[in-house]
């Protein structure tokens, strides 16, 4: 660039000694664009971060895809038994991507109290079960541990707890009708409270205790190698409709194959629409920067039409002119997107590690705060596409400057 151009460079970026009266205009769209990451980060980071606990609260119930029998009709009761004798259990080394399969079964019951009583789903689980998603759910007591001989340990919710006027230590009675005959007299079992679990998804809480898989197959008079269904756990969730295809095709045709995405769809079809609200704000955080850094830079080109004029009786050409205002122009948008970066990146590790914001209403959002979750890809995707969509709007503005002659530029005050 010939010394022309660089002098030009010096003066846009404010070395000059007088007073500009660009530079509130310059604050004013640095502070739009550092605003604008600041909320499309926040926005990203709470959406997403709201969606993954939403969905990791549903798999820790359910896992993310079912294998159950045909005659089950995905019910949430198991009443016809599925063999263990599978050749994807106790290793689903079939299919790339799955991280655990477990033998569960369900039974619907009463328990019973004193002072009230309370319709539950016992939730049989064996020694395989996955409980690391409940080890952050734990708020009392421990959890159950079915490794070895039968025993009566459950795992209730803090919300059936209370209704029960039950803690941890206590134990209390369940009946389970027999569903071959419900009109016999139900089986009985007591069972003792060794933890309590709070997911904040109310319809869960409300509803399972957990017990030892062993209850439920002797109730309903099943062999030791009979459960209710499988829970397969993958490692990427993106990936569940393609697995859960390739899932049912390795199974036997008497066994049928379920999505959480499909069972609970109501709530994905919601946490959906997170994806269209966080490109709504980007969407217009993208046009609100764009249009101040389109005002600064036209009352820049203003500001400077005799210097525009000089450098074109010297020999510039138009695109060199405004190589140099876009080229300023993208200095500036860095400064707001490094302030922008660093506020909103302190604010989203704040939230993270101490929780600050809460939902008022938690139970309509299944959690108590508002999670967080963003990764450095998406960071360098979204900054790279604000600088780059920003700049492009700049291009049309910086147009105006080989409409100037520089005849009429050098007297224009």
């Amino acid at each position: 660039m010939n010394l022309e151009l660089f002098i030009a460079k010096r003066l846009i970026k404010g070395k000059q000694h007088k007073i500009s009266i660009s530079a509130p205009i310059i604050k004013i769209a640095i502070a739009a664009i550092a605003l604008g990451i600041l909320m499309m980060l926040i926005a990203m980071a709470t959406g997403v971060g709201l969606k993954y606990k939403i969905r990791e609260k549903i798999a820790a119930f359910n896992g993310h895809i079912q294998i159950y029998n045909y005659d089950n009709n995905a019910s949430d009761v198991s009443v016809v038994p599925v063999s263990l004798q599978q050749e994807f259990y106790p290793n689903f080394d079939l299919v790339d991507g799955v991280r655990h399969i477990q033998a569960v079964a369900s039974k619907a019951g009463i328990i019973r109290t004193e002072d009230t009583f309370e319709g539950i789903i016992a939730k049989g689980v064996g020694k395989e079960y996955d409980w690391s998603a409940f080890q952050e759910f734990l708020v009392e007591g421990q959890l159950p541990d079915y490794t070895s001989e039968l025993n009566t340990e459950v795992l209730m919710s803090g919300i059936m707890a209370n209704r029960l006027q039950l803690k941890v230590g206590d134990e209390f009675f369940t009946f389970f009708l027999k569903e071959e005959d419900p009109s016999k007299i139900p089986n009985q079992r007591k069972f003792k409270i060794t933890g309590i679990y709070d997911s904040g998804f109310e319809e869960f809480d409300g509803t399972y205790i957990f017990v030892d898989i062993r209850h439920i197959q002797r109730m309903n008079q099943w062999a030791p190698d009979e459960v209710g269904n499988f829970e397969i756990i993958l490692d990427d969730f993106d990936a569940i409709d393609e697995k859960s295809r390739e899932i049912y095709g390795k199974t036997l045709s008497n066994l049928d194959t379920q999505t959480i995405k499909n069972k609970y769809y109501k709530i994905f079809e919601w946490i959906g629409l997170f994806d269209f609200n966080i490109a709504i704000i980007i969407g217009i955080m993208i046009i609100v920067g764009g249009i101040n850094m389109i005002t600064a830079l036209l009352v820049l080109i203003l500001e400077r039409t005799q210097m525009i004029g000089i450098l074109k009786a010297l020999g510039s050409s138009n695109w060199s002119i405004r190589q140099v205002f876009l080229y300023n122009a993208a200095y500036l948008i860095l400064i707001g997107l490094f302030w922008g970066n660093l506020l909103g990146l302190g604010l989203i590790w704040a939230q993270d590690r101490f929780r600050i914001f809460k939902f008022p209403n938690p139970q309509e959002y299944y959690i108590d705060y508002i999670p967080v979750f963003i990764d450095l890809p998406t960071i360098l995707l979204l900054n790279t596409g604000v600088l780059i969509l920003c700049l492009l709007m700049l291009l049309i503005p910086s147009y105006i400057i080989t409409k100037i002659t520089p005849v009429k530029a050098i007297k224009f005050e």
